[in-house]
């Protein structure tokens, strides 16, 4: 499945609790075409779709998941971001999105600069390995552009006043986790370089 990092919609979780194997979340969202099995990004994370009813829906975050993102803490009443799967044929508004989120990071700083806020990020290595400024990330499953690398783990987005009015980031404070996902074409540019080196040194 893909994703363009694209906001449909945002959701309020009616319900998170621990299941054998990993975490029911029952997300309040008016998709009423919504379909048992259907993929769905939650909080940029790809996730399928195992139960619906009026105006709700449920997934089931494995073990797995729940180790590399930050829904083991979500409660009741948190918002969220969704967005469903790419279609043949739909615009790609925004980037390329696998809905794997590689990590978590920490909001170190939140700032109105001009017409916009600038939030900046502290990330692990792997996610810093794969940007670039004015490269692609996808933060909580929004589609972003890097505005600057302040320091080696240091990652600085700016967002406009429409992308916070209508997906979650209006609500990220310093201290904050936030799901990250790193630019598809700079994991397999990064990865094809690994291998080259290794060639190298033989």
């Amino acid at each position: 499945m893909m994703f363009t990092g694209i906001i449909a919609a945002v959701g309020v979780v009616r319900d998170a609790k621990a299941v054998e194997g990993g975490r029911v979340v029952r997300v309040g969202a008016d998709f009423a075409d919504l379909a048992l099995g259907e993929s769905i990004a939650i909080d940029g994370a790809c996730l399928t779709a195992t139960g619906h009813g009026d105006g709700w829906f449920e997934v089931h975050v494995v073990t797995t998941s729940l180790g590399r993102t930050g829904f083991a803490n979500y409660r009741g009443g948190r918002r969220v971001n969704l967005e469903r799967a790419l279609r043949a044929g739909d615009r790609l508004g925004g980037h390329l999105v696998q809905g794997h989120v590689d990590d978590v990071g920490r909001v170190l700083s939140v700032a109105a600069v001009d017409d916009a806020t600038v939030i900046d990020i502290q990330v692990p290595a792997a996610v810093m390995a794969v940007s670039i400024p004015l490269g692609s990330i996808a933060v909580d499953g929004v589609s972003l552009t890097v505005n600057a690398i302040p320091a080696p783990d240091l990652i600085q987005v700016s967002v406009i006043p429409f992308t916070l009015e209508h997906t979650t980031l209006g609500d990220r404070v310093v201290g904050d986790l936030v799901h990250l996902e790193g630019d598809l074409v700079g994991k397999y540019v990064t990865r094809l370089a690994e291998g080259w080196r290794a060639v190298a040194a033989r």
